[in-house]
């Protein structure tokens, strides 16, 4: 492996070079530029493979277990060169197993509460609301005010702080992102949170990037530690109970899919009541 990246770092430029090092040593703490390196044939690695494996994953083998991210140009054209492909490895992420998922009947912890006008059912946690993809099911508040959903935190039955409304493609929700934008939880009040509540916040650190994609909304664990996903469109159609993906540290997940997206009727969890269609819990 040592010697296929030797052999890559010599046809990088000092400008990739700086790049790649910056994004290694702060280990994608902060969205870092592409890498560019000449696509080869002779490669046994695809150069980006091998960067992920050299510095993120050991046990990685093939690409199509990689997600290039929202934020990385080598997958829109960014370079305008077909010769070139980006190799940063912060770039990408590993797809969650769909092995990862398995039905519960209880609720979690810490969760995504369906954000339903006037309702009382949802797990304890935090929340996000989805406005279907269609624009027949988008009301009219949501076209006006050009969001693609809302994000809402919260602690045990208790939300925390104000709605948060998305209007870019991607969003960070952190505690503790160096040159981090997006939903910072550790701005939002802290009184009277109990010793759980402080102990699962200790853990969110970098926290996760939500991204609109085509087809769905994918989440990318950048913590130290797994999230708990569920959503209504993670079960096969009619499941009873609640599906929960387990979405490991540098992992992706599509936790949304547009096509699979119910309509305005509820979903049910025992003892909890109706729940949003288009909602996520983390």
């Amino acid at each position: 492996l040592k010697p296929a990246a030797h052999a890559l770092f010599k046809k990088l430029k000092d400008e990739e070079l700086e790049l790649l090092v910056q994004a290694v040593e702060s280990r994608g703490a902060w969205e870092s530029g592409c890498v560019w390196a000449p696509r080869g044939a002779k490669q046994a690695l695809p150069p980006q493979v091998l960067l992920c494996r050299l510095y993120r994953w050991p046990d990685l083998r093939q690409p199509h277990e990689l997600k290039r991210l929202c934020y990385c140009a080598g997958g829109r054209g960014g370079c305008g060169d077909a010769a070139v492909l980006c190799c940063n490895p912060h770039h990408f992420s590993r797809l969650a197993a769909p092995g990862e998922c398995r039905r519960l009947y209880r609720s979690l912890s810490l969760a995504l509460r369906s954000l339903v006008p006037g309702g009382s059912g949802g797990l304890q946690g935090g929340g996000m609301r989805i406005p279907a993809p269609h624009p027949i099911l988008i009301s009219r508040s949501t076209v006006k005010d050009g969001y693609w959903c809302k994000l809402a935190y919260w602690e045990h039955r208790t939300r925390v702080g104000r709605l948060y409304a998305v209007h870019e493609a991607s969003v960070n929700v952190f505690c503790e992102l160096p040159r981090g934008s997006g939903f910072c939880l550790g701005q939002l009040p802290a009184a009277h949170r109990s010793r759980a509540v402080r102990r699962a916040r200790g853990k969110i650190g970098r926290g996760l990037l939500l991204s609109r994609e085509p087809g769905g909304v994918w989440a990318y664990n950048r913590s130290e530690h797994p999230i708990f996903v569920s959503s209504p469109t993670l079960g096969p159609p009619g499941a009873r109970g609640l599906t929960i993906l387990k979405v490991l540290p540098g992992y992706s997940a599509k936790v949304f899919d547009y096509e699979r997206a119910g309509g305005e009727g509820g979903w049910r969890l025992p003892g909890e009541g109706p729940c949003d269609p288009h909602s996520v819990r983390i």
